[in-house]
């Protein structure tokens, strides 16, 4: 039996911001110069990534501020004239408001072993959206903390840290391969992968559909 469960939040509890990006993608599509919406996308993920990579220690910058920077130089990419702060405001503004999924609440309610939140967000944004949704985990570690962003090691040994657990102790539960199961595993926590969208599971990954299913792997 574990300890505790280090959980991530956006795409695990609450839902990603994929609705909001929609929307910006069409005004800078409808503003500048694309062929398609797609096309925006993968450019401004591309550049969201290049600088999210190298956000860490003295280089580190909030995603308030790579969200802006990113989007700023897509916009500028495809000559849009979209107004960068105000699309910025609607990104900040849905993280501090998310719909939660359903069995969220449950979850919490039902957890076995105190819950701590591991995420990529800004400290502000999330501790408002916990609040929002009346969610009440044990402790939040933010990479706005640790100066540092999953899949990179230093959040997870600092959340580590500050509980006292062993990485044998703890169970880490998130919706990205890469940030969560991979960044979990990097520091010796286990990890259970929420698929919601029942795509294929890697060999040796523990995958679920949904955070009930997760609940019950628990015991």
């Amino acid at each position: 039996m574990k300890k505790a469960i280090f959980m991530d939040f956006y795409g695990t509890v609450v839902f990603e911001d994929g609705e909001v990006i929609e929307q910006v993608t069409n005004e800078i599509l409808d503003t500048g110069k694309a062929d398609n919406a797609s096309g925006i996308a993968s450019y401004w993920w591309r550049e969201f990534q290049n600088d999210f990579m190298n956000s860490y220690g003295e280089n580190f910058q909030t995603q308030r501020a790579l969200e802006h920077q990113s989007l700023e130089k897509t916009i500028r990419h495809f000559n849009s004239t979209a107004d960068a702060k105000r699309m910025s405001d609607m990104m900040f503004d849905y993280w501090m408001k998310p719909p939660i999924f359903e069995e969220a609440k449950e979850f919490f309610e039902q957890s076995p072993v105190p819950i701590y939140i591991v995420s990529n967000i800004d400290r502000g944004d999330i501790l408002k959206a916990i609040k929002y949704h009346g969610l009440n985990p044990e402790g939040v570690f933010t990479s706005e903390d640790a100066r540092s962003y999953k899949p990179r090691r230093e959040l997870f040994e600092m959340a580590l840290e500050k509980t006292g657990l062993n990485p044998d102790e703890v169970i880490h539960i998130g919706d990205s391969l890469s940030s969560d199961v991979a960044g979990a595993g990097s520091v010796g926590i286990d990890a259970i992968w929420v698929n919601r969208a029942g795509k294929e599971i890697p060999k040796g990954v523990k995958a679920v559909s949904n955070l009930l299913e997760a609940l019950k792997a628990l015991s």
